[in-house]
């Protein structure tokens, strides 16, 4: 409950700031930020390349490799997100204009990738970190603290100091975030320090971590682009803000998630049937989680307008059919997190990717072929698909598990049997 309270806490904040952007910028500027944001969504999943993860498996089970998976995290964060900054100023100036002047574009593109990228996952380790440690009071303030400032944030650039570009937004949006990370980093030093250097064994298992991630993220932003080409403004604008909440929504489930993910590393240590009893239970929490949300958002829409602006006419009904989907989400990531907490990242990956790469196609199509409804319509075709996969690998992995350590135990008692038998 904490957990939840803290996620929801922080999901009311967020939408808070983006009603304050979606306000003060306006629907071009705002579509602008948008369909920034979705590219740097995309690039700050491979950032780091999924050492987050083995940061919260490996420091679960053994405390003591902190310092090293601290430092394993943070070198691979600062490696591959120079990389990607360098390749994001290389491209982004020459497709998309923040403003008119040469230079002042390239500073405020700058700013946007160092800080959606670069900023926020170093921010988002703090979290991490607390949770490897089970320090879920600790990772529950963080997450609120976080989503405070940038509320902060926005508040004074916006409705206090007047900020209603893009351009003007981006160098703000940047000094809250480097405040933000050095308090983090202050706060986490009684965690103890990081030892640099890259852990080889996890490198492999963290690629497959974070791809599933990148190309669920291109998945669910293939679809902002294409409304952009075929529809108006005002449905694009509508969508996007629709899309974000949706996005938020999803909190609620990790909030579940969170929690569960490092007792399901220990639990399927020896095996991942072995976590199965824990896995019903956490499956009915979440279901309970997914439909309460979806419910909440669909009572609520019709009030979004007021919180947003009433130019974004078509939001009510977007939300209305969109809310449902947080339901199947709900159902696959219980049984997605075990695959993942098992050590079966490479059965998780083949998942996600695959569904993915078929997803982004057959919504990019529904979206180019019958917008907006053909979008809606292959995000519930695709949503199921995942959930029906997910479940059936799981599934599998856990008779194989089963047999695996029925098979080991009859080899055991034989051949104490044999050694029982006089000579």
């Amino acid at each position: 409950m904490a957990s939840s309270g803290s996620l929801v806490a922080a999901n009311a904040a967020q939408l808070l700031t983006f009603a304050l952007l979606a306000r003060w910028l306006g629907p071009s500027q705002f579509g602008l930020y948008v369909q920034v944001t979705a590219i740097t969504t995309v690039a700050v999943h491979l950032c780091g390349l999924g050492a987050n993860d083995c940061l919260i498996r490996r420091v679960a089970r053994d405390r003591a490799m902190y310092p090293t998976m601290l430092g394993h995290t943070l070198t691979l964060v600062a490696i591959t997100g120079a990389a990607l900054v360098a390749i994001g100023m290389g491209a982004l100036p020459f497709i998309i204009t923040v403003d008119e002047d040469p230079v002042r574009n390239v500073v405020a593109i700058a700013f946007l990738l160092v800080t959606n990228i670069v900023l926020v996952r170093v921010i988002l380790l703090t979290e991490q970190a607390y949770i490897s440690h089970s320090m879920f009071a600790e990772a529950n303030r963080s997450v609120i603290f976080f989503a405070l400032a940038r509320t902060a944030t926005a508040a004074l650039a916006c409705p206090i100091f007047g900020v209603t570009t893009l351009e003007g937004w981006t160098a703000w949006q940047f000094g809250g975030h480097v405040v933000v990370a050095a308090y983090f980093a202050w706060k986490t030093r009684e965690l103890g320090r990081p030892k640099f250097g890259i852990v080889r064994d996890e490198v492999k298992p963290g690629v497959f971590f974070s791809s599933q991630f990148i190309f669920r993220a291109i998945r669910q932003n293939c679809d902002l682009f294409i409304l952009g080409l075929v529809s108006s403004i005002e449905v694009v604008g509508s969508y996007g803000v629709a899309r974000r909440i949706l996005d938020s929504s999803y909190l609620t489930i990790d909030a579940l998630n969170r929690l569960v993910y490092p007792r399901f590393a220990v639990a399927s240590q020896h095996g991942v049937h072995n976590a199965l009893p824990m896995l019903w239970k956490v499956l009915a929490g979440a279901v309970v989680l997914g439909l309460g949300t979806g419910l909440g958002l669909f009572i609520m829409a019709p009030l979004l307008p007021y919180l947003f602006g009433h130019e974004y006419v078509s939001l009510v009904p977007f939300v209305r059919t969109m809310c449902w989907l947080i339901v199947f989400v709900a159902i696959w990531s219980v049984a997605m997190d075990l695959l993942g907490a098992s050590s079966h990242q490479g059965a998780r990956a083949l998942i996600v990717n695959t569904a993915s790469i078929l997803g982004a196609g057959l919504v990019a199509f529904g979206t180019w072929w019958w917008p907006p409804t053909g979008t809606f319509i292959s995000l519930y075709v695709t949503e199921i698909g995942v959930t029906i996969a997910t479940w059936a690998m799981l599934m599998h992995m856990a008779r194989k598990s089963e047999a695996a350590a029925k098979a080991k135990e009859q080899a055991k008692d034989e051949a104490e049997g044999m050694a029982a038998k006089p000579a």
